[in-house]
């Protein structure tokens, strides 16, 4: 098969020339090969060479037009070159064996042959010549174009050893079968569940790296549910592995949350690109394996679990190793607010609940909207109507409520610190208490939204208990005696 219709880019001609002059082989191979059958673009090709990939990739940057940017890797034998839009990365043919405590090869040079076997998968193993006595001929020993039609992720060698070799490829596998809607080969499959266990060795780091591609995908549950059914999920994310179940006692059984979860994530995915929506989706009842009780006369019961979870979402974040910064934030907020739209809605939408809401949430409201009218899963009709009315409804409230965007950015007139100057009442729960009763006061429309009343309205609720010993000056917690807190 010959391709060279499909390499219309001026660089490949290019690269293939000086590769010429050199006396050396060069092919383009990986992903934009796969990609080129896929009929997808990429800004990124990888180019591999019989010899030393730095060396062809000096001379190209001098015979490439315009400026070109080069970066040498001398430790992993690897150059890339900045041109224009597009990234070139370059390296020499190799062959590779591993050591069972680590994923990082033992390198030797090697043939364009030894190359492709230590490719991950047959699809990610193709390679095109760009020389110019066999521009555009496809090299493809383990039949990937085959895979590519059968829509199959197989790897070119035994799994076991592709597997155990770099545990990553484990979760590539999966990746690649979420993001290319492909199967894995039964197989395939089978050796990533002999050899989960290995994945303990890869860096919390990498393993984000490809869940935050699964989540990208256009149906994040694909690799979820391959994750869990591999025997991954429980190792690399115990708090998602904890939904799965379904308990039963005296004939009642709850449904299983793993399940619905991975639901509530397609629905979000179905309306939002926004990954962090769909982390909040993906964790909105982690709270649920910690809070289920059997109640004799109520059923099972998962009390405050969307409580709970919002506390639980910082320390799994730090352990997990993502982001600690307002991405974590946001996912925590929604976790303790995807309850809020539907119970808003059951109680009538009255317009300080309305408040309440659209203040909580402030900008996040449209996304915590999706996320609530996403966890609506049930199969009974009569309960999906009801809650769909009240979805609406509810968002007919917020459109014609008077200043719901004011709410939206809404920020308690009075602030802590000068609570703690004016009065001498130190940061303790007392404090928060008196702020949340100025709060309700304000969003129930008995105080105006300014601070003179809400002052005004605060100093009628503070007891002579609640003030500093110091004249109402000190900010020290020692200024106030004990029953402040």
């Amino acid at each position: 098969m010959n391709l060279s219709d499909k390499l219309k880019k001026k660089v490949f001609r290019q690269i293939g020339e000086t590769a010429d002059r050199l006396g050396r082989p060069v092919y383009v191979v990986g992903g934009y090969v796969r990609d080129i059958f896929l009929n997808r673009t990429s800004a990124d090709i990888d180019f591999v060479t019989v010899g030393s990939g730095i060396e062809l990739a000096r001379e190209v940057a001098k015979d490439l037009p315009g400026k070109n940017r080069l970066s040498v890797f001398a430790t992993y034998g690897t150059a890339q070159i900045r041109h224009r839009d597009l990234e070139l990365e370059f390296v020499g043919a190799r062959k590779e064996s591993y050591r069972r405590d680590s994923r990082n090869p033992i390198v030797e040079n090697g043939t364009l042959d030894d190359d492709q076997r230590r490719r991950d998968f047959t699809i990610n193993a193709m390679a095109i010549s760009l020389n110019a006595d066999t521009f555009g001929e496809v090299v493809d020993p383990f039949g990937g174009l085959e895979d590519l039609d059968r829509k199959i992720i197989r790897t070119p060698l035994d799994p076991d050893i592709t597997f155990s070799d770099d545990p990553l490829r484990m979760m590539r596998a999966i990746r690649f079968a979420t993001q290319l809607e492909f199967d894995i080969l039964p197989e395939t499959f089978e050796a990533i569940r002999r050899n989960a266990s290995r994945i303990e060795i890869i860096t919390k780091e990498r393993i984000n790296d490809e869940l935050g591609k699964i989540m990208r995908a256009r149906r994040p549950s694909i690799g979820l549910d391959l994750l869990e059914k591999a025997g991954l999920m429980e190792l690399i994310f115990p708090e998602i592995h904890a939904l799965k179940g379904v308990e039963t006692k005296e004939g009642r059984g709850h449904k299983d949350n793993f399940y619905h979860t991975l639901q509530v994530v397609d629905n979000v995915a179905a309306r939002s690109d926004n990954e962090w929506l769909r982390w909040a989706a993906l964790l909105h009842d982690v709270g649920k394996p910690v809070t289920k009780e059997w109640e004799p006369g109520t059923g099972w019961t998962f009390r405050n679990h969307n409580f709970i979870g919002e506390k639980m979402i910082p320390p799994l974040f730090r352990k997990m190793k993502l982001p600690m910064n307002e991405k974590m934030k946001y996912v925590a907020k929604l976790v303790g607010l995807h309850m809020r739209p539907q119970q808003v809605g059951e109680e009538k939408v009255s317009d300080s609940g309305v408040r309440r809401l659209l203040t909580d949430a402030g900008e996040d409201i449209e996304d915590l909207m999706i996320l609530a009218e996403s966890d609506l899963t049930s199969k009974n009709p009569v309960k999906v109507r009801t809650a769909l009315e009240g979805f609406a409804h509810l968002r007919e409230r917020m459109a014609d409520l008077k200043d719901a965007d004011a709410y939206r950015n809404w920020k308690n007139p009075i602030r802590g610190d000068e609570v703690m100057e004016r009065l001498g009442i130190p940061p303790c729960p007392r404090l928060g208490q008196l702020l949340q009763q100025v709060k309700d006061a304000i969003l129930d429309g008995h105080v105006a939204n300014d601070h003179d009343a809400a002052w005004a309205y605060l100093e009628t609720l503070v007891t002579p208990e609640d003030r500093g010993s110091a004249g109402g000056t000190s900010t020290s917690k020692s200024s106030a005696p004990d029953s402040a807190c």
